[in-house]
This record gives C-alpha cells, structure tokens and sequence, in this order.
C-alpha cells in the first residue's frame, strides 16, 4: 500500500522571515505612494541658473570672437608673406636669366664653363656651394644669387609657419564651437525650465530684471558728467543712437551687437579703432580702477575673466549690449562685478 504522508508544515522560522519580508514590501509600496514628488526648481532657482548660462555663453562668444580676429590677422600676414616671395622668385629667376644668357653665349663659343652647367641644373643648392669657383661669374653675381636664394628659403619658411599657425587657429575655432553649442543647449535647457514657471512667475522675474536695468526707451539721469575727449564723447553718442538694437552673439552692428562688438563699433564712428574683444579692449587705454574717476565713454570693463565690457554714460550707469534676450540700454555700473575702467 502506498504511504499517506501529512504535507510538511514551513518552519516557523521560514514563515516569520516571509512574513517580515511581505510587511516591509507593504510598507516600501506606501512610502512610494506618499512620498512627496521632486520639489520643482523655485523661480529664483530658474533665475540664477539661466543667469549663468548667459554668462557662459557670452564667455564663449567673446573667446570666438578672439578667435576670429587672430585668424583674420594670420590671413594678412599669410598674404603679405606670399606676395614677398613670388617678388623673391622674381627676382631669382631673372638672374638666373641673365646667367643663363651668359651660359647661352659661352655655349655658342663651345667655352661654357661646367660650373655654369652645374646652375643650370636642378640642384641650385648643390651650385651655390660651387659657384664660387665659376669664373665666367662675377663675385657680385653670385652673392646677389646666395642672398635672394636664402631670402626665398626664409620666406618659405615664414609661410609655412603661418599656415601651421593658421591651422591651429582654425582647430581652436572648430573646439570653442562646439563649446558654444553645448552653452546654447544648456540655455534651451534652462529655456524650457523657465517656460515651466507659472504666468505670475514670469511676471515677477520680468518685473524684478526691469528693476534691475532700464529700459532702453526710458529716460535715465545720466547727470552732467564730462566725456574724458571729445572722441571718447563722440563715441558715446554714437552708442547711444544704437538704444534698442537686440544683442546677438558675435554681432558688431548695426542691426544688432554683442558688448564687445557694440564698443569698438562706437568708437570706429569716432576715428578711433579698437581691439574686437573685452579682454583686448581692458588693455587699449589707461585702467581707470575708481568707478568715481570714470568719465563718459569710458569703457567699463566686469567680471573677473573681462569677458563684459560697456561704455561709461554718467551717474552710474553705463549703455552696452548686456545680454542674450536683451537689447542695447543703461544699466547701473553696480547690477555686474566692476573690475576698472579703460580710457582710450
């Protein structure tokens, strides 16, 4: 017959072990339930962080901006340095004209002299060596010959250091690119966070940046403080029919600026040309370390990396192009690091 055996009964240590497990299961499901969600970033947390994009981003664009400029220079130089040695090479081959007709004459003789063959090689380096010995030659001839040929290799290698430059430059524009574009995807980023905020939000951080800086159509109290020169005013007269235009990076007018570019546009309208940059500009003058001593049109110059820069307007104020989503207006001296003053 087959044995009927009781089923085995779980231990009682088993049963508290999965009894103690369920509970707590239980319990994990109802902290999950009733634990609060993530708190969403504050108005002013939205604030302070799209403030510091900006400011990212107008780092990468005055670094850009540097960028541009120096590549623009090399391109000069580059230019400058060819056009010498094609008036070099002229130079060469018409001695070696001149000695070529001598050869010429001395071959219709049958007298031609070897070292005449040995220029009238490929290897004019090898005849250089030589060409002290070639008799038909005059020692003046063959100095001129010496000198344009090593002018030439110096020129060469002049160019060739240009174009290395040139390529170093355009690798260092190609990387602060894609450094500005990872800033401007931050700024979407702190963009859509904004868009998140509730209408009365905006509202108060719309009234709270009016506070802050004026309003490109307001009437500000510039007071009666004088220009520093009669350029240094013409300048900032010239900044100031500009009131309103939009800032955008790398832009140097007239239908939009960057702070940089708004300045040393409004100095060109003045006769005076200056460095493209901030960081340029905060050494194209005399520092002014005392915001009292600053006189209009002055440039201002913020931040400790000098990557802002605007144009003294009186009273504590300055005009310049601030930011992105702003347009070119006063704003007080005091709304950004002041770091010194620079008169050109």
């Amino acid at each position: 017959m087959a044995s009927h055996r009781r089923p085995k009964q779980p231990s009682r240590t088993r049963v508290t072990v999965l009894t103690t497990a369920a509970a707590a299961a239980v319990a994990l499901s109802a902290n999950a339930a009733n634990a609060a969600p993530s708190e969403k970033p504050s108005k002013d947390e939205v604030k302070a962080k799209v403030d510091a994009l900006y400011e990212q981003a107008e780092q990468a664009t005055e670094k850009l901006n540097g960028a541009k400029e120096k590549q623009e220079k090399l391109q000069k130089e580059i230019s400058t340095i060819q056009d010498n040695v094609a008036r070099g090479q002229d130079d060469l081959n018409e001695l070696r004209d001149s000695i070529g007709m001598a050869a010429a004459a001395q071959y219709r003789t049958g007298s031609i002299d070897s070292s005449l063959q040995l220029f009238l090689s490929s290897n004019p380096d090898d005849y250089l060596d030589k060409a002290s010995t070639a008799d038909q030659l005059s020692s003046q001839q063959v100095e001129a010959l010496k000198k344009i040929q090593e002018k030439q290799r110096e020129l060469a290698q002049d160019r060739a250091e240009a174009s290395e430059k040139l390529k170093d430059l355009a690798s260092t524009r190609t990387e602060l690119a894609k450094q500005k574009k990872s800033v401007q995807g931050k700024l979407a980023e702190a963009q859509k966070l904004l868009n998140s905020l509730t209408a009365a939000e905006k509202a108060a951080l719309a009234a709270a940046d009016a506070r802050a800086s004026r309003s490109a159509s307001e009437r500000v109290d510039l007071g009666d403080a004088p220009a520093s020169s009669a350029r240094a005013q013409a300048a900032f007269n010239a900044a100031q029919t500009q009131l309103g235009k939009p800032y955008v990076y790398g832009a140097t007018g007239t239908a939009s600026y960057d702070c940089s570019g708004l300045t040393s546009w409004a100095y060109a309208q003045a006769g005076i040309t200056i460095p493209r940059t901030s960081q340029a500009q905060a050494n194209a003058g005399t520092r002014i370390y005392s915001m009292s001593d600053l006189k209009v049109g002055d440039l201002v110059i913020f931040y400790g990396d000098l990557h802002h820069v605007g144009l003294y307007a009186g009273n504590g104020q300055v005009i310049h192009a601030p930011r992105t989503g702003t347009v070119v207006r006063y704003e007080s001296i005091n709304n950004m690091p002041f770091q010194f003053g620079v008169r050109i």
